[in-house]
């Protein structure tokens, strides 16, 4: 990438210019122990709590106010761009200006612009995604024999190209569009998400549309009228206690077909070289911003496919990881094999996918209690195919089914226009930073 067009400050420069602040997070003495965490205002951000440009701070773990006291830096504050440096090197994200208090952990070092009138921090952002960043912290991170890291030190030797002011914000204005859109498409997806959970959460385990209705309602906001006046008034004992009258408590093997995957040789070039078949392993889960599986990282050949048990599963199949760790949840969005670390539930049974999620995603505590393991905990499907779940009538779960199918279906829309967008930004990124294409201020 010829960025010689621009001038190129070091970090160390831009800091003694007061222009740029780099700082990690406290060590030693000073960073929070294990009693520390729990609650508290300020969240600890890791590299896992940094996802697609963005502070995951609603999962993030919170340290107390014994903590904080004990600081001595790294206190993140809006605007600031935060660096994974060690480890996990090289994830970005961009904390918003109305980010509650955080602190950054001893392996993420925050960069904050301290004169937005010479370097705009939403431009500082774009630089960092870029290939001329990426390249030079590449350069710089196995200079120990440690994990990768890319020390403090060496960051400050990093190098910024710096144009002038106005066209700094007219890249940023430029990029930045972008990125709201797709943060936008993000926190719709997470709405509808919430959504179809609440409705699940109201009608299949705390069965309020039928305790309103056994208490004199003629109506429950959510359900269409028809499935409401059809519904029970009594509860009935089952084996995971009282359910409406007429619905039923089955064991999940009984109403999925539950199934485990594998790796093909990884020797074998038959199996992986010109795949075409999307093969899932739960590193692709952990990436997902929402449960929605729409590619993988790797592809198999129909060979690689033959040699796994399961093959390949449909579109709808719920997947979740079983082992390291216990609980990724997605909905299969296009067809795909699996490795060893996952449960699919292929739903070929009265209960759809949407409701077969959300039955995982409440349940999550119940799995995660079955599983076992010495290295790490894992749950087998011999122990995953007994536990319980609500099998209601068929037009309720008909009824489930007309508002959830929907929201997936946005969701998944949105996920895969976001990242027609992502493609689109990246690639103006590096033609924007080349020179290859200029913006007028």
């Amino acid at each position: 990438m010829m960025l010689s067009k621009w001038p190129m400050r070091s970090v160390s420069e831009l800091q003694d210019e007061g222009i740029l602040l780099v700082e990690d997070g406290n060590h030693g003495e000073y960073r929070p122990r294990n009693d520390e965490f729990g609650e508290g205002e300020y969240a600890f951000i890791r590299a896992a709590d940094m996802n697609s440009g963005r502070v995951l701070f609603e999962s993030a773990q919170r340290i107390n106010d014994k903590a904080v006291a004990r600081i001595r830096k790294g206190i993140g504050q809006g605007g600031d761009v935060l660096f994974s440096h060690k480890g996990t090197v090289g994830k970005l994200a961009l904390a918003s200006l109305d980010s509650p208090p955080f602190v950054c952990s001893p392996q993420t070092t925050f960069w904050r612009t301290l004169d937005q009138g010479r370097l705009d921090r939403r431009y500082l952002y774009c630089f960092m995604r870029s290939r001329a960043f990426t390249e030079q912290w590449m350069a710089r991170s196995n200079e120990t024999d440690m994990a990768a890291y890319v020390s403090l030190t060496a960051q400050r030797q990093l190098n910024v190209a710096v144009p002038a002011i106005e066209e700094q914000r007219a890249i940023a204005g430029v990029l930045g569009a972008l990125d709201d859109k797709i943060e936008q498409n993000r926190w719709a997806a997470r709405s509808l998400e919430r959504l179809a959970r609440e409705i699940f959460r109201a009608w299949f385990v705390d069965f309020e549309p039928v305790k309103a209705k056994a208490e004199g309602a003629t109506a429950f906001p959510s359900m269409p009228q028809h499935v409401f006046d059809a519904l029970p008034t009594h509860f009935v004992d089952s084996d995971i206690g009282p359910v409406p009258e007429g619905w039923e408590a089955k064991a999940i093997g009984d109403v999925v077909t539950a199934k485990g995957g594998g790796t093909p040789s990884t020797k074998n070039p038959e199996y992986w070289d010109g795949g075409e078949h999307c093969w899932a392993t739960p590193k692709d889960m952990s990436r997902l911003s929402h449960p929605v599986l729409l590619d993988t990282e790797r592809r198999i050949t129909d060979t690689g496919v033959n040699s796994i048990s399961s093959g390949i599963l449909p579109v709808g199949t719920v997947l979740m990881s079983s082992r390291a760790p216990v609980g990724y949840l997605a909905i299969a969005g296009v067809p795909t094999a699996i490795n060893q670390g996952f449960i699919a539930m292929v739903c070929d049974g009265p209960l759809p996918p949407a409701y077969v999620l959300n039955w995982a995603l409440t349940s999550m505590d119940a799995i995660k209690a079955h599983a076992s393991g010495t290295t790490f905990p894992e749950i087998s499907k011999k122990n995953f195919r007994p536990l319980p779940v609500v099998v209601p009538t068929s037009n309720v779960i008909g009824a489930y089914q007309q508002t959830a199918d929907p929201v997936y279906e946005l969701l998944s829309a949105s996920v895969k226009e976001s990242e027609r967008l992502a493609r689109v930004r990246d690639y103006l990124l590096a033609q924007l930073l080349s020179g290859a294409v200029n913006v007028r201020p």
